[in-house]
C-alpha cells in the first residue's frame, strides 16, 4: 500500500488548466492544415467548433489540453471580428496545447460552398448501393466509410 502513496500525492499537484491560463494571454491560435494546403497558419481566432469522435467540442482560449480524433463533419472557425468560416473535414486530429494553440490536421478540408448538393445525394445513393451489395468484409467496410462521409456532408450542407 505504501508504494502507491507517491502516485496519489503526485496526482494532487497536476494543474494543467491553471498552467495553460498562466501561459497565454487569452488568445486562441489556430493552425488548420490538410495535405493540399494550409487553411489557417498561426491565426488568432475567437473560437473553433469541431466534431470529434467523442462528441462536438467548442474550443476557446485557455481550453484544457486535449487530443481528439475528428469524425466527418464541420469545423467552424469564428474569427476575432465574428466572421464564421465553415469547412467540411472527412477526418483527422485536433490537438489543443497548453499555450492555447490549436492544431487541426485534416485528411481533407473544403469550404461548404464548394459542394454540390445533388452530387452529394447521388454519391450517398451509390454508397448505400455498394453497402447493400458488398460481398466481403473489406468492401462492406469501405462502403460504410463512404456512407458515413456522404451522410455527414449532406447534414453539413442543409
Amino acid at each position: 500500500m505504501l508504494r502507491f502513496a507517491p502516485l496519489a500525492r503526485a496526482a494532487v499537484f497536476r494543474t494543467y488548466a491553471t498552467e495553460a491560463v498562466a501561459a497565454t494571454s487569452g488568445k486562441l491560435t489556430l493552425n488548420l492544415v490538410a495535405p493540399h494546403q494550409a487553411l489557417y497558419t498561426k491565426k488568432e481566432v475567437h473560437q473553433v467548433n469541431l466534431s470529434g469522435v467523442n462528441g462536438d467540442i467548442g474550443i476557446l482560449a485557455n481550453h484544457v489540453p486535449i487530443i481528439e480524433e475528428l469524425k466527418p463533419g464541420v469545423v467552424e472557425v469564428i474569427e476575432k471580428d465574428g466572421k464564421k468560416n465553415k469547412f467540411f473535414v472527412s477526418g483527422g486530429f485536433a490537438a489543443v496545447h497548453p499555450d492555447s494553440s490549436l492544431n487541426i490536421n485534416a485528411v481533407e478540408a473544403f469550404t461548404l460552398d464548394s459542394f454540390d448538393k445533388e452530387a452529394i445525394r447521388a454519391g450517398l445513393e451509390e454508397a448505400n448501393r455498394k453497402l447493400t451489395s458488398a460481398k466481403d468484409a473489406f468492401s462492406q467496410a469501405e462502403a460504410k466509410v463512404e456512407v458515413e462521409v456522404y451522410t455527414a456532408l449532406q447534414q453539413a450542407t442543409k
